[in-house]
């Protein structure tokens, strides 16, 4: 009897109280968030009517969120995390009853100023994530035991991208038929919902501080522990890179306007699709996780993805530009769990905030800068083949970080439980 496998329960985390209300206070963040850029963009674009703009968003957001990572991960390594998390949240609301007030078309803001306001509180909403991703990574892993860090990733990413799925449709439908204000009206209470959600999980300690530690070596230590391991450095490279070359986002807006003519509400289901197909995946990995050959899936997910962003950039066909993007976004979602357990596995508490702001920084490159050079292509190059363009960057990185990080190719995190 003793020698027979342990049943996996696919659902082992969410009997976990905390955890419930982590992931309910992620989905509610998550879909503020998500209806909030899907809204900016399409004001934006409205406004301007000019690609570079929409690439524009990215660059005023990234800048504010890198300048402050690495501060940020000392901060979740040095007080309590459920703290931080809350006092940004509240700065990030803060900033969208400003796009509420910019919206009202009698006041003559955006009127007068064109789009800088917006760009203004972007960049509030830039050093607001860069404080609250760190240290709700850090806080992640003390609500539940190392031995479900795989499967709290896995419906981590499930709940995330469910709310990542409504947030651009219900931000889309309600902009579409009922416009700016009431749209970030919404974003405001559903976000102060997930703020509330998070107020109810107990406080966990914060982690022993070396005092003999000057300020600088805690910024820079992060940085050094990240670039001196080989699996670590590789799944983040992965990240910025192929994601820096492969995303589509920014320019959602001008294939839904342009190439597609579906309008804010069709932008809403295209900026879903991925989620859809990266919901899917996650029931799947829920039930088989695939631990064995982490390595090897995570280089198979990335060109999965690269592939899928190469075919929608010629799709003339709305449905089948859904079908490609919820593709893009299975393969996707293989590399988010696998590089979010990676992270959690290898990451010493004491140092999560840190690292995490690392993975940060990577992450914001990868997004941010990612939407800049999405839109200074498609200015200098077109839509379309500076969309091809990326795919075809994003399969040489996977095909680089294979050949210099073995460490990485043949990682086995089942052989880590």
């Amino acid at each position: 009897m003793d020698d027979q496998p342990i049943k996996h329960d696919a659902f082992a985390v969410l009997k976990v109280r905390d955890f419930r209300l982590f992931v309910l206070f992620r989905f509610f963040i998550t879909l503020g968030l998500q209806m909030q850029s899907l809204i900016i963009g399409w004001q934006v674009y409205e406004l301007t009517r000019d690609p570079l703009s929409l690439g524009l968003i990215g660059l005023v957001e990234a800048i504010p969120f890198i300048s402050v990572a690495l501060y940020a991960g000392h901060i979740a390594d040095r007080f309590n995390r459920k703290k931080v998390i809350l006092g940004f949240a509240l700065l990030f609301l803060t900033g969208t009853c400003g796009l509420l007030l910019f919206s009202i078309p009698s006041l003559g803001i955006l009127a007068t100023m064109g789009v800088i306001p917006i760009y203004f509180i972007i960049a509030i909403s830039g050093i607001s994530r860069a404080f609250m991703y760190p240290a709700i990574i850090a806080l992640l892993a003390q609500v539940v035991p190392r031995h479900m860090y795989a499967n709290s990733s896995t419906w981590n990413s499930t709940f995330w991208h469910i709310a990542a799925i409504t947030g651009p449709a219900l931000g889309g439908l309600i902009y579409g038929f009922f416009g700016a204000q009431a749209a970030y009206s919404t974003v405001f209470f559903v976000i102060l919902l997930g703020v509330i959600l998070l107020s109810n999980v107990k406080k966990y300690p914060v982690p022993v501080v070396r005092e003999e530690e000057t300020l600088r070596h805690r910024l820079s230590s992060g940085i050094k522990f990240v670039f001196k391991n080989q699996i670590l450095l590789g799944a983040m490279s992965l990240d910025m890179f192929g994601v820096l070359f492969g995303g589509t986002v920014a320019m959602l807006p001008v294939f839904a306007d342009q190439v597609l003519h579906v309008g804010p509400q069709g932008l809403g289901f295209l900026r879903s699709a991925p989620m859809v197909g990266a919901v899917l995946m996650s029931l799947l990995i829920a039930y088989k996780p695939p631990l064995k050959h982490a390595g090897n899936y995570l280089l198979i997910s990335i060109s999965g993805f690269a592939l899928s962003i190469l075919f929608f950039a010629i799709s003339k066909n709305f449905y089948l530009s859904l079908a490609l993007l919820a593709l893009s976004g299975m393969f996707d979602n293989i590399s988010v769990i696998l590089r979010a357990t990676i992270l959690q596995l290898f990451t010493p508490d004491e140092m999560r905030g840190r690292v995490a702001s690392v993975n940060s920084i990577f992450i914001g490159s990868s997004n941010e800068i990612g939407s800049f050079e999405s839109g200074l292509a498609a200015k200098f190059m077109g839509l379309i083949p500076s969309v091809i363009f990326g795919g075809i960057m994003a399969l040489l990185v996977v095909g680089v970080t294979a050949k210099v990080a073995p460490k990485l190719r043949n990682l086995n995190i089942k052989t880590m439980q």
